[in-house]
């Protein structure tokens, strides 16, 4: 079994619906989450073998890629993969807790975590 260690930890801030964080799409937060991370922790960008990010819902500005557009966001090389999924109420944390398949490229840095934005969608409130 290999071994896992946390460099980091760090999250974008939080809004409120129709706020100054209303206009930003989800993979430009994660992007500037990534960049961040990396230069706090003096990481080689070339060295970060993949991006890997749950997100409940993938509709609206979520319905691409996350992943894979965050780490060309934060400036990681073009060939650093991305990965993006779905898994309802526990999607950055599953990301954490579920390694992939061991291989060569274990070894190297990988950043997980999750996404979510619910401003760009239509919410229904019911008045009584």
């Amino acid at each position: 079994m290999l071994d896992a260690y946390l460099y980091d930890g760090l999250r974008s801030p939080s809004g409120r619906h129709a706020g100054k964080l209303a206009p930003l799409r989800p993979d430009d937060l994660a992007g500037d989450v990534i960049r961040e991370v990396v230069k706090r922790n003096a990481i080689d960008p070339a060295e970060i073998s993949d991006v890997v990010l749950g997100c409940v819902n993938q509709a609206g500005e979520d319905n691409r890629n996350v992943a894979r557009f965050a780490a060309l966001l934060s400036g990681l090389p073009p060939t650093t993969p991305g990965c993006t999924s779905i898994d309802c109420a526990r999607a950055g944390c599953r990301r954490w807790s579920t390694p992939r398949a061991p291989s060569p490229a274990a070894r190297r840095p990988y950043v997980a975590g999750g996404v979510e934005s619910i401003e760009p969608r239509a919410v229904c409130h019911q008045q009584a």
